[in-house]
């Protein structure tokens, strides 16, 4: 494993455990999370060290108390605008409701880069199948606002895009024939 890519790992493990971090639906340690993510990001074809080293740290900014500058100083310029890309900007209630909030980072997300693009499809993919099977009443809202996400974030890897969309697909299939 590369380097930068080990560091990487064991500075989110880190992270997230420090602030005692668990997965909402699972219980499991936060930190697996971003593991899944790394794993599915390193499959893509034009994978590059520096993806797989911000999927590991792509919930590190949001959850924990590390900082941007902590990232470029550990990982270097091009880590810390990847993580920063896939860092939620807009998560203060005061900016209006959870759609509105949804629809402004939906905007931004379809502006950021293919690299970013792809470990967000990767993380999509781990969420979905979590959420679907531990809160299929959530699973309703978070299906329709990854559909529209996917709708509009057409840049990264094509592959991974197409398998997103699958697990997207299968997700909706499983919760409405919970509701019927």
């Amino acid at each position: 494993m590369d380097d930068m890519i080990e560091r990487a790992a064991l500075f989110s493990r880190a992270a997230h455990q420090a602030v005692g971090q668990r997965r909402k639906y699972t219980g499991e340690p936060y930190w697996q999370h971003p593991v899944a993510v790394a794993e599915i990001v390193s499959a893509v074809e034009a994978v590059t060290p520096e993806m797989i080293a911000a999927a590991f740290l792509h919930d590190v900014l949001e959850d924990t108390d590390v900082t941007p500058m902590d990232i470029k100083e550990c990982f270097g310029q091009r880590v810390a605008i990847l993580v920063q890309e896939l860092t939620d900007q807009f998560t203060d209630p005061e900016m209006g409701n959870r759609a509105h909030r949804k629809a402004l980072e939906r905007d931004r997300l379809a502006e950021i880069s293919p690299e970013a693009q792809t470990i967000k499809y990767a993380d999509l993919i781990d969420n979905t199948g979590s959420i679907v099977a531990r809160a299929p009443g959530f699973a309703r809202v978070y299906l329709a606002e990854k559909r529209q996400l996917l709708e509009v974030m057409e840049g990264g890897d094509q592959a991974l895009r197409r398998k997103a969309w699958s697990v997207l697909v299968e997700g909706e299939a499983k919760v409405h024939g919970v509701a019927n």
